[in-house]
């Protein structure tokens, strides 16, 4: 299946079709909102006659033109020709701006619709990026031969409330192939996401090509069956070998798509623990040696990284190391949860490494551990992000935390004059129920409609003015567990993302759930017109 250029998909304006016109004060079915719209009485109308202008280094910007003139010719059958102007705007044209205006806030656009055409301003090109993924969200919602593409009078200023705007997918416990990532990151940039959090490694598979370590793909992306039904009950397996890994091209190519979409990949290499498939390519690696076997089920596995051995943070410095080649990402994630202690407290090494460190026990161990991975990630200008354990036994230096374990993991560390993702898994985990399970298919639990994630606020009233400002945003994660298709991933995160996308970019005062509906019945005749498999039962559930 060819993929469409999703990123160049739009919202298409309800009164436009009911077949009425959009009135004065009328509001813009943009999602996410922006900060400020305002409409007034007319339209301006781009014809096969008018121009796309811009001011910019074509080479740097290119894509932002494309989106343009792509959707003017996918939609409406109208080709546009595009031109440089650095003396202005023309009469009939759409002026995508680069100023130097420093009223225009960073990642933030002015949009304005006249009689004379369309100004798209920014000081930086990902602002004029999102501003005219704003302006294909005003033109009209039918596709097909059109000599006129009306676009309502109006004035938007618009700039994102958070920096970090993330959705995160694991390739782990199944194998997503290359061009579904592609497909994520472009709704990601309809949707105006700007991280893309990569969950590479896992008990269940090793996904990304490190040359040093061959076997990491030729045995830790294979496991020989998978579980079926619930982890809680089941027992079954299906007995077919599940694999799948990117080459270093696939990653590279990944990275430059995400960057002309203005999205920043942050790779996750899991350690100490959900390491099985570390393990079982080189057992050195653990404890006892092994042997060991890629999971075929899911949960939490006592056989992890040994701590006690240099070899291990060799290993874990040579993987980062190429790592570091493919993701220019100012942050990497190390994972750091869900780490049992079990071994560490049986294994000599270990206990050797505690006293020779004078460390008081294994959570001190666990610390030890992040915190000289940190030391090396430092060194090569990075910084380290990790889940909320890796606050246990002493956070590292310089560290950030993603809070996942609920908000108290966040609060804790923004105290601590840490940066903070926000991403706690009763607000942001998208691999969770969207209404009755009995409805649904199989996930691994919890409730987390549409409205929930809505009302989701980044910044706990617990924090202070000056605390709160380590709260970088927030981020929706899928884990695929009960996932095997690209289709059920579409069904989880779509449309819950879009309500995220809203949390983390509009105003907390501009907020309002039955508003923000109608803007999002209108954007899913989009995702039908891209046969997105969305969960149309998002619409259904009752507000809570």
């Amino acid at each position: 299946m060819k993929y469409l250029k999703i990123m160049l998909l739009c919202v298409f304006p309800l009164l436009s079709v009911l077949g009425c016109k959009i009135n004065a004060g009328d509001p813009l079915n943009i999602i996410p909102k922006p900060v400020s719209a305002k409409t007034f009485e007319g339209f301006f109308n781009i014809t096969a006659s008018t121009v796309i202008q811009y001011n910019f280094d074509i080479e740097k910007g290119a894509l932002i033109i494309e989106t343009l003139a792509t959707h003017l010719s996918d939609y409406y059958k109208m080709e546009s020709v595009a031109q440089q102007s650095k003396a202005g705007q023309s009469k009939n044209s759409v002026f995508l701006k680069l100023s130097d205006n420093k009223k225009i806030k960073k990642e933030g656009y002015k949009l304005k619709v006249n009689k004379n055409g369309v100004i798209v301003e920014a000081s930086d090109l990902n602002g004029l990026f999102y501003g005219v993924q704003s302006l294909i969200q005003m033109m009209p919602a039918e596709s097909g031969v059109r000599e006129v593409v009306e676009i309502p009078f109006a004035v938007v200023e618009d700039y994102p409330r958070f920096a970090w705007r993330g959705l995160h997918l694991d390739v782990c416990r199944h194998f997503i192939p290359k061009e579904f990532i592609f497909k994520y990151l472009d709704f990601m940039a309809m949707h105006k996401m700007k991280t893309f959090h990569f969950h590479l490694t896992e008990d269940q598979g090793w996904r990304i090509e490190i040359k040093k370590y061959p076997l990491l793909t030729e045995v830790g992306s294979k496991r020989k069956e998978t579980l079926i039904g619930s982890a809680r009950t089941s027992k079954e397996y299906d007995g077919i070998p599940h694999e799948g890994f990117y080459t270093q091209d696939d990653i590279r190519e990944i990275v430059k798509y995400a960057a002309d979409r203005f999205i920043t990949v942050v790779p996750e290499i899991e350690m100490p623990g959900h390491a099985l498939a570390a393990l079982a390519s080189y057992p050195d690696l653990g404890c006892t040696g092994g042997p060991y076997e890629v999971a075929t089920r899911w949960g939490i596995f006592h056989d992890v990284m040994c701590a006690g051995k240099e070899s291990t943070f060799e290993f874990l410095q040579n993987v980062i190391t190429e790592v570091l080649e493919l993701f220019p990402s100012e942050y990497i994630h190390i994972g750091g949860d869900e780490c049992p202690k079990t071994k560490w407290k049986e294994c000599p090494l270990c206990q050797q490494r505690i006293a020779d460190e004078g460390l008081k026990d294994e959570h001190e161990l666990q610390s030890y551990f992040i915190q000289r991975m940190e030391k090396f990630l430092n060194s090569k200008g990075r910084i380290l992000i990790g889940w909320d354990e890796i606050l246990e036994g002493g956070l590292a230096p310089n560290a950030a935390v993603m809070s996942w374990r609920g908000e108290a993991g966040g609060i804790e560390a923004a105290r601590q004059n840490h940066n903070v993702v926000m991403s706690p898994g009763t607000h942001c985990y998208l691999d969770h129920y969207q209404a009755d399970p009995k409805t649904q298919p199989l996930a691994i639990g919890g409730f987390t409609p549409l409205d929930k994630i809505y009302a989701y606020e980044p910044v706990p009233d617990s924090l202070t003015v000056e605390e709160a400002r380590y709260v970088m945003g927030a981020q929706g994660n899928v884990w695929t567990e009960y996932m095997k298709t690209s289709d059920h991933v579409e069904y989880m995160v779509y449309p819950r993302a879009a309500a995220l996308a809203e949390v983390v970019w509009s105003p907390k005062a501009e907020r309002d759930y039955n508003e923000f509906l109608n803007r999002l019945r209108v954007l899913a005749k989009r995702y039908d017109f891209y046969q997105l498999n969305y969960a149309r039962v998002a619409f259904e559930q009752p507000v809570e």
